[in-house]
């Protein structure tokens, strides 16, 4: 028998999960997990570089069916070859083992889901440093990024997700004595038992940019109501995932419960193997990350799941006015260049009238505010190794190559340029390339552009602006919309513009905040709302479609 059970888990984490209850119902800052590395252990810190270089040219065990094939071919983006091979099982009978473990982890019921759920965070977090170095050779984040992002805010999210299943689960109660008043008769008694049924076996479709960030809120979703999960990553972001179903399988096994109940399932670009998971009839919940062909394809073919997809989008802003032009182009260029653009958030296409915009100094032109940008990125960019600790690596040659496909699409006004790292000489790393264009060239701005390429696009007024950007992002979607004035009457409209077609809103970020930056327990990620989405990361909708709740009744 087990010394440590699903109810020990849930108490041993009950006090967290009661202050995460609390901060998900006022949407305050709160952060359960530090994105300081300084707070994890120092012979973490000090291990993670060789710790990783250890898993990489070896086999990745797991439990699992048999296996048919070994899957390899991992490359950092970087330039490096992970080497690290992993088993792929039959996906017919990964799916009717994880179906047949349905009734086991069901029964756990919800305390004992997230206390496991939880405890399997805990151990997360403690190998974040790990994970950094992991999530930064497969996505090609810069290492501080890759940390943060992969590990602390990545386990943010999936707590959040923890405590949305926790509430809504919560909220029905396990029975009830039904006593129904008859006048003269006797009244009507029944006994009745409300159960927290899962749907079935689930999968998480992982994306190679954000491998862990992109992938916990519906891995955790999805495991905390009652639901087995595999967990299917992109071929090039394979081992962050490998990690965390290690740590998912080693929570799992310890209280007295089938390490399969979270399972691996690996493929390569030649031979995907995501349709014939998705389109088996026992999986029933989806979630999907990435180009909106396949995501548009689940939803129209997996009609038998629940599927939940984050797809691409055109993410904007509209500049009327500013309070501080040096400070506004400062904070864009950052924006442009975290990541190289590799992010679901960051923006695209700027706004910007040709009459120019109000300044305290003065009306400034399009091309002088054009010229600003361009200047603020290339200074925030001048120290070399600065730069590529905030760009990155571009994770993809498909991507790579987008930049010289696009130079062509307008006038530019910043050039992309590669950039040598100091240890890492073959990395792909190229500074944002951004264009000038005008409003009558939507079919240019309107398509995404995957990477570090943005438009600034000239409208006839701000007016203009706003009508561009509602007829793009109606029909492509987006995860973030920025604007830019001093106002009020403007930012009104904007906010209007942003409850039409559905997108989350930052208006005059100037300092420390960024229109591509999310924060779990406060910020919705995603509204589900418009093309981009059909799901928000993290509200009560993307858990209760994840269970049913099953009555039973009896009369007294």
């Amino acid at each position: 028998m087990s010394a440590v059970t699903p109810a020990i888990l849930f108490e041993r984490h009950e006090e967290l999960l009661t202050r995460a209850v609390e901060a998900i119902h006022t949407r305050e800052y709160w952060s359960p997990y530090s994105e300081n590395l300084r707070k994890y252990s120092e012979e973490s810190v000090k291990s993670a570089p060789e710790d990783f270089k250890a898993i990489c040219d070896q086999h990745f065990e797991l439990a699992g069916p048999a296996s048919v094939k070994k899957i390899t071919g991992e490359r950092s983006p970087y330039g490096l070859d992970l080497g690290t091979s992993y088993d792929q099982p039959d996906m017919d009978q990964l799916v009717d083992t994880l179906h047949a473990l349905i009734p086991q982890w069901r029964d756990v019921g919800p305390k004992g889901r997230v206390g496991v759920c939880m405890e399997i965070l805990q151990r997360l977090n403690a190998m974040s440093p790990l994970m950094g170095h992991a999530v930064m050779h497969t996505s090609g984040q810069g290492f501080m990024m890759a940390f943060q992002a992969g590990a602390p805010h990545a386990q943010d999210r999936a707590l959040e997700a923890v405590v949305y299943g926790w509430d809504a689960m919560n909220a029905v109660p396990a029975s009830a004595r039904w006593n129904k008043p008859q006048g003269k008769m006797d009244p009507l008694v029944m006994d009745k038992k409300f159960t927290i049924v899962p749907r079935g076996v689930a999968m998480v479709i992982g994306c190679s940019t954000f491998p862990t960030w992109n992938t916990y809120p519906g891995l955790f979703a999805s495991l905390v109501t009652g639901n087995p999960v595999i967990v299917k990553p992109h071929p090039a972001a394979i081992l962050p995932a490998a990690l965390t179903v290690k740590v998912a399988q080693e929570v799992l096994k310890e209280a007295g419960l089938d390490p399969q109940i979270v399972s691996l399932a690996v493929d390569t670009l030649e031979e995907p193997v995501a349709k014939i998971l998705a389109m088996n009839p026992k999986m029933k919940v989806i979630d999907y990350t990435g180009s909106s062909v396949f995501g548009n394809w689940l939803e129209q073919n997996a009609l038998h799941a629940k599927v939940f997809t984050e797809k691409a989008g055109v993410n904007s802003i509209i500049v009327d006015s500013v309070s501080d032009l040096k400070a506004v182009t400062r904070n864009l260029a950052f924006t442009l260049s975290l990541y190289s653009g590799q992010m679901c958030t960051t923006t695209q296409a700027i706004y910007v009238p040709k009459g120019g915009i109000d300044t305290p100094e003065g009306k400034v032109s399009f091309d002088e505010f054009a010229q600003a940008l361009a200047t603020a990125t290339s200074k925030f960019l001048g120290d070399n190794d600065r730069a590529c600790m905030v760009l990155g690596a571009i994770q993809s040659e498909a991507t790579a190559k987008r930049i010289d496909e696009c130079r062509g699409l307008g006038e530019i006004v910043l050039d992309s340029e590669p950039r040598v790292h100091a240890e890492y000489p073959n990395a792909r790393i190229h500074t944002p390339l951004i264009l000038k264009v005008e409003g009558k060239d939507q079919a240019t701005y309107s398509e995404e552009r995957f990477g570090p390429i943005s438009f600034l696009i000239a409208t006839e007024d701000t007016a203009d602006s706003m009508r561009l950007a509602k007829a793009v992002l109606e029909e492509q979607g987006a995860i973030t919309l920025g604007v830019y004035s001093t106002s009020d009457a403007v930012l009104d409209q904007a906010e209007e513009l942003a409850m039409d077609v559905k997108v989350a809103l930052s208006c005059n970020l100037d300092g420390g905040v960024f229109v591509n930056q999310s924060a779990a327990f406060s910020d919705f990620h995603a509204t589900g709302g418009n093309p981009a989405a059909n799901a928000c990361l993290t509200d009560t909708a993307f858990l209760v479609n994840r269970f049913v709740v099953v009555q039973s009744r009896r009369h007294v």
